[in-house]
């Protein structure tokens, strides 16, 4: 993220707020026909993200081309969906159908849990690759195929590619030059030249429809390939990546006690959080309405992300202490971290009438640590 390169992006965006960006960014592109989701990483790495996202964009924008790109090791099981959403184009990345040269550019994969190297896993690769692409094919779908074109590695082997493609029914092959990224086991490999990609291109032409006018774009690209991502346009996504609180749609605050009365819990050690709700009726203003257990520690920045999850219908989390990380994550979701000691009451008072917290209230030491009375179980 917020790199201007290749395969970045300056946002992460769930499903619905990706919808809602399509929403505005086809007004602003009138000419917007197409939706892809292309990596870095695979769709179906995280596959319930990825078919709702695509469920979303059939549903408000029924005309509109959908397509996705994918290594095919995990494609198998949505094939079916894909098609019932009408997918129409989708693109698998195939460096090799030989798995002694597969091993060479695969460090791992991971099937489900299971970890795997070398020629094992490209072998395995190779047979998922092969099978969603009939399976592909026999749904209707167009298939497209990128191969990398690796100087010393591949690059003799591309003509092979194509021709094991070709005999499957793929549609059209695009030979991508390599680009060596510092700090990657390739890093010392240069980039193919112009007569390199050329010629790998006009063998391989002899079996299957060549791409030529494919360029490298960010993973967040909007408009026509020659088009950068304007100023403006990046801006738009990362609105939508942190969209204002709508209060009416959160009505609860969510705070982190070891006994009820107090805040007086640090996040990285809170077992569970009490969920109050404003109620009038009460002389406090709030009233207690559930408690919900926190997600098991030992996940990492993940661990915040299941928490924002799990308060999303909360407007704030009152807290002795936090981390920059889970802060981080739970104000992107539009979580508000009210870092504070004491009174439970006084401080829901604050955020139910968005006024300022008193100073009483603020916290006594000025970073997570410095004075800390925690366990160590980790706030960050």
């Amino acid at each position: 993220m917020n790199e201007s390169r290749p395969g970045v992006t300056s946002a992460v965006l769930t499903h619905s707020q990706a919808a809602d960006y399509l929403d505005v960014m086809v007004k602003k592109v009138p000419n917007l026909t197409v939706v892809g989701i292309a990596g870095p990483g695979d769709p179906f790495a995280n596959p319930v993200e990825t078919m709702a996202t695509l469920v979303e964009v059939r549903r408000r924008h029924p005309r509109m081309l959908l397509c996705l790109a994918t290594n095919g090791l995990a494609v198998g099981p949505h094939i079916e969906n894909l098609a019932a959403l009408q997918v129409s184009h989708v693109t698998l990345t195939v460096n090799a159908v030989d798995p002694a040269i597969g091993a060479r550019i695969y460090a791992w994969i991971r099937d489900g849990h299971r970890p795997m190297r070398g020629v094992e896993a490209a072998t395995l690769l190779l047979e998922r690759q092969l099978e969603a692409i009939r399976r592909l094919k026999a749904a209707g779908l167009t298939v497209k195929i990128n191969s990398i074109v690796i100087p010393g590695i591949n690059d003799q082997h591309i003509e092979q590619i194509a021709r094991e493609m070709a005999s499957l029914g793929v549609d059209i092959m695009n030979c991508m030059a390599f680009l060596p990224v510092a700090g990657a086991e390739f890093e010392a490999i240069p980039p193919p030249d112009t007569a390199l990609v050329a010629g790998t291109r006009l063998r391989a032409g002899r079996h299957l429809p060549q791409m030529t006018h494919c360029a490298r774009c960010r993973a967040d690209a909007v408009g026509l390939i020659h088009e950068p991502m304007t100023k403006e346009r990046l801006e738009t996504l990362a609105a939508f990546a942190r969209p204002a609180t709508d209060l009416a749609q959160r009505p609860f605050v969510a705070v982190a006690s070891l006994e009820g009365m107090l805040v007086n819990q640090h996040l990285g050690e809170a077992a569970r959080v009490l969920i109050f709700r404003q109620d009038a009726s009460t002389p406090s203003g709030c009233k207690f309405a559930e408690v919900r257990r926190m997600p098991e520690p030992g996940a990492g920045p993940a661990r915040w992300s299941a928490l924002a999850d799990l308060l999303h219908d909360c407007r704030a989390l009152l807290v002795s202490a936090a981390g920059p990380q889970p802060k981080r994550t739970l104000e992107e979701r539009g979580i508000h971290v009210v870092e504070m000691e004491g009174m439970i009451e006084e401080g829901l008072a604050a955020v139910f009438s968005d006024t300022s917290l008193p100073a009483s209230l603020a916290r006594r030491f000025t970073a997570c640590g410095t004075g800390c009375k925690g366990t160590g179980t980790g706030c960050g």
